[in-house]
């Protein structure tokens, strides 16, 4: 089996993949176009064009101008659904999909109406797809209190049954204005059972990351690379095993890597931390959770068992139930026992 045939068979889970990001450019074209007037274009070349980003500042905009697109819940469940098609077709297992709730509230979706569509895409996602869906609820951040109280309000009062965890994410330079507030939010959901799964560390340094850790509790970090600013954070997450959502493309399509050879995902791994691959929002930077296993063989060199440790990280940082994870885990152990092309021409 060739490394290609051993990526696209190896069975995965994504942990760090937004609602909004993950509508297919078909899928956007077609709202767009049944939305005139929008920002968003109607035709794939200026859709791609679109598509190319500055920084994440401008990156930023353009996710808010397809969110925007996304006006009832049907929408909200077509974006569920297709993610688990696409996932179904790199053997994808299970997936915890971010949703910005606050996102829908503001283009006049009730919470009943978003959990609703949450409700019925998880269980189509399964039923038609066999993937998993597991929902996390994030705050954007550069809106502040208003969001934070308006997403902890729908987590606690209209969750989703698939609702595992409790995000922050958006643009990281505007957080310290709001830190009170999303500490209070945090302490809520987390005492309500929630998982706290906040992004830190993609935008700016270790000191974003050592606030999602001792304010926010975060049990998992989504990015997280700039921790290897700060030695003392490296040996943190080292000795914790924290994990890391990581999510190479994306780093470099927002400007916060310069390039696919300079991405620290190598150094991470050297430096003995809890890595987990993930796409982040793959259509809107032309890539598949498949893809991003991919680069992390052609780019960086990883083997089929530095792979398999990804893959299984990312079932095991997940939290799926114990059976859940279990059969993922058997199938990949299945999987890396079938031999090698080297080895088998050895």
């Amino acid at each position: 089996m060739t490394i290609d045939a051993f990526i696209d068979a190896l069975p995965k889970a994504e942990l760090h993949v937004h609602l909004i990001g993950s509508a297919s450019v078909p899928t956007v074209l077609e709202l767009s176009r049944r939305h005139p007037g929008s920002r968003v274009p109607t035709t794939e070349e200026e859709l791609r064009a679109f598509y190319r980003y500055r920084d994440f500042p401008q990156f930023a905009k353009v996710y808010q101008a397809v969110n925007a697109l996304v006006r009832d819940p049907e929408d909200v469940a077509t974006l569920v659904l297709g993610l688990a098609r696409d996932l179904a077709a790199q053997n994808g297992r299970y997936v915890e999909l971010t949703v910005t709730p606050y996102a829908h509230h503001i283009v006049g979706m009730s919470m009943r109406a978003v959990t609703e569509a949450l409700d019925l895409a998880a269980r189509s996602a399964l039923d038609e797809h066999g993937v998993r869906v597991g929902y996390i609820f994030d705050i954007p951040g550069e809106y502040g209190v208003e969001a934070a109280k308006a997403t902890l309000e729908h987590a606690l009062q209209e969750p989703p049954q698939a609702l595992v965890g409790f995000g922050l994410a958006g643009i990281e330079q505007e957080r310290p204005r709001y830190r009170d507030a999303f500490r209070d939010a945090f302490r809520a959901a987390t005492a309500a059972g929630l998982r706290s799964l906040p992004h830190g560390g993609e935008m700016t340094g270790p000191e974003t990351i050592w606030e999602v850790i001792d304010g926010l509790g975060a049990e998992r970090i989504g990015h997280g690379i700039a921790c290897l600013e700060d030695p003392r954070l490296v040996a943190h997450l080292r000795e914790t095993q924290i994990p890391l959502e990581v999510c190479p493309t994306s780093n470099v399509c927002t400007g916060q890597v310069a390039h696919i050879k300079e991405h620290p995902l190598p150094r991470l791994l050297e430096e003995g931390l809890f890595v987990t691959l993930n796409s982040d929002d793959p259509p809107m930077f032309a890539t598949t959770l498949s893809q991003e296993y991919r680069i992390a063989a052609e780019v960086f060199g990883l083997d089929r068992e530095a792979l398999t440790a990804l893959a299984r990280n990312a079932v095991n940082a997940s939290f799926l139930d114990a059976p859940g994870k279990q059969a993922i885990l058997a199938e990949i152990d299945s999987l890396d026992a079938v031999p090698s092309a080297a080895s088998a021409e050895g």
